[in-house]
């Protein structure tokens, strides 16, 4: 238990992190689904060829969407492609660099699809099993068979039990060749996969490490942003309401008066800490006038420290003065008792 409670927390540590988890048990869960799949092949040969390919490519294409659809940074990314410029520019590489970073964990799942899916061989003997050269692996003389024919009897190789072409082409050694090449492709698919992936990590640091960290930095900081922000409009909406129950109870204080039930010494208190919480919002439509605000001009990401006040001020737009402090002097005298 300590180890999935480790495993557990690592995953919560970050975002990162958190959708690293995701993609991998959507990986396993791809596998699973896949093993308990049960494949039908329809053995005709207008159909075998859309119903291997279906499911060697829309499953992936599913779980790709899918992939997109658990990640959190979808809504982030499609609300900062959308907003308005404001006061705040949008930088298209932070955007590129969201993007990419989903792309490339929602295609963890559909890859392990179609390498399991090559590997096994099912998809590709349901496809092209009509496609099986029988001059080469078969009796191509076989006597009373039309083209139309054959390719019927070839339809049927992936159903061993309705298969009744063995003078044509024997079915193990159809099923055999064409799952020779689906392992293939399979390995093929993987080993393209792995050589992206490692090319990916080793070799954009060498070309672009600079820009990779700023893009990095800034998506982490936009996501940093909004859920602070989302955080402090929860805090002032439980403020909000905390003020508007309270001053809801005390509107009814006559009643309760009369009922001789007295409200509690602790509700102002509570009450006034609430207040101080919502910084000046109380009412609906100046908060609604805030939320727009903040998605129609966001503040510049420019920190301004506090101006220190003088005497007789500054002149100048609230700048400090930028003369030049005179070193100070200072001189040590000592007295010695003769």
């Amino acid at each position: 238990m300590d180890k999935f409670r480790m495993i557990f927390q690592f995953f919560q540590s970050n975002q990162e992190s958190f959708m690293n988890g995701i993609c991998g048990i959507m990986a396993l869960a791809s596998t699973q689904m896949y093993s308990a799949f049960d494949f039908n092949c329809p053995c005709l040969p207008h159909y075998n060829l859309a119903y291997g390919l279906g499911i060697l490519l829309v499953p992936p294409f599913i779980l790709f969407l899918l992939g997109f659809v658990l990640n959190n940074n979808i809504s982030m990314l499609a609300e900062e492609w959308r907003r308005p410029q404001g006061q705040r520019g949008k930088d298209p590489a932070v955007l590129r660099y969201m993007f990419c970073s989903m792309a490339q964990r929602a295609m963890i799942a559909p890859a392990v699809w179609v390498s399991v899916t090559l590997l096994d061989g099912k998809c590709i003997t349901c496809a092209f099993c009509t496609s099986v050269p029988v001059d080469t692996l078969g009796n191509a003389s076989h006597p009373r068979l039309s083209q139309g024919e054959i390719q019927r009897v070839l339809a049927r190789i992936p159903c061993k039990e309705i298969y009744n072409g063995q003078q044509l082409i024997a079915n193990e050694v159809a099923v055999r060749y064409l799952r020779c090449i689906s392992q293939a492709l399979g390995w093929c698919f993987v080993l393209l996969m792995t050589t992206l992936a490692f090319l990916v990590r080793s070799l954009r640091p060498c070309f672009s490490q600079a820009a990779f960290l700023k893009s990095r930095y800034w998506s982490h900081y936009i996501d940093i942003e909004r859920k602070l922000f989302d955080e402090t409009c929860a805090e002032h909406a439980r403020s909000f309401a905390k003020v508007c129950i309270q001053q809801f109870f005390e509107g009814m204080s006559t009643d309760l008066v009369a009922a001789r039930c007295y409200l509690p010494r602790k509700a102002s208190a509570d009450a006034g800490e609430a207040a101080e919480k919502l910084l000046g919002i109380t009412d609906q439509g100046t908060m609604n006038m805030a939320l727009k605000t903040w998605h129609r001009c966001k503040p510049p990401l420019h920190l301004h420290p506090p101006a220190l006040p003088t005497g007789n001020g500054w002149a100048g737009e609230g700048q400090p003065p930028t003369h030049p402090s005179t070193p100070r002097r200072e001189t040590a005298a000592y007295y010695s008792w003769v």
